[in-house]
């Protein structure tokens, strides 16, 4: 995988926690330094993790799945697409508190990076190198949540479904590009 790939896929990825940040920024008023590094902190951890447990669970079975991983790959992805662009044409607006405890963080962090524990099942089918994957994720989103929070108190919710619809076109994209990719080297 390309550097260019795994940045769009770390910015893809990063879009349900740019956008819960927002939300948090616009929740908490005249949030500071604090508040930006927390979001970054808890979003990018989780965001960093994920994958690597998706990658752990992907590699142990990928003996068994190695004929049918590039159709795998295109499902996940072009599901959590399709997912994040039907949740940014939600009319319903997200009810965030604007407690930045780890009470509070948790399940926002955890919710936000289900998708890339699917995401690193992929990176296994791919033979991605992990290591410096998730790092990358992590710190892409880390700075995109970080920057939320602020994004977030100075002009509200109006990128928040712009940013999921793009996040999910750019995941459902990757997908058919790895499919495509596949059934090319297949014809060869």
């Amino acid at each position: 995988m390309h550097l260019y790939e795994l940045f769009i896929i770390a910015v893809s990825l990063s879009m349900d926690a740019f956008a819960v940040s927002i939300c948090k920024g616009l929740s908490a008023g005249r949030p500071g330094p604090r508040h930006c590094l927390t979001c970054g902190g808890w979003f990018g951890a989780f965001q960093a993790v994920m994958p690597l447990i998706g990658w752990l669970l992907g590699v142990r079975f990928q003996g068994m799945i190695v004929s049918v991983d590039h159709w795998i790959a295109f499902v996940l992805l072009s599901v959590i697409g399709i997912n994040m662009v039907r949740e940014s044409q939600g009319a319903e607006a997200e009810e965030l508190d604007c407690s930045f405890s780890p009470r509070a963080m948790l399940p926002l962090a955890v919710a936000t990076s289900i998708d890339a524990l699917a995401v690193g099942v992929t990176f296994a089918f791919l033979k991605v190198d992990i290591l410096p994957a998730v790092l990358f994720i992590g710190v892409t989103t880390f700075v995109l949540s970080a920057a939320g929070v602020k994004v977030g108190a100075v002009f509200g919710s109006r990128f928040k479904s712009r940013a999921e619809l793009a996040g999910g076109l750019i995941l459902i994209g990757m997908g058919v590009k790895i499919l495509a990719e596949h059934t090319i080297m297949q014809s060869v």
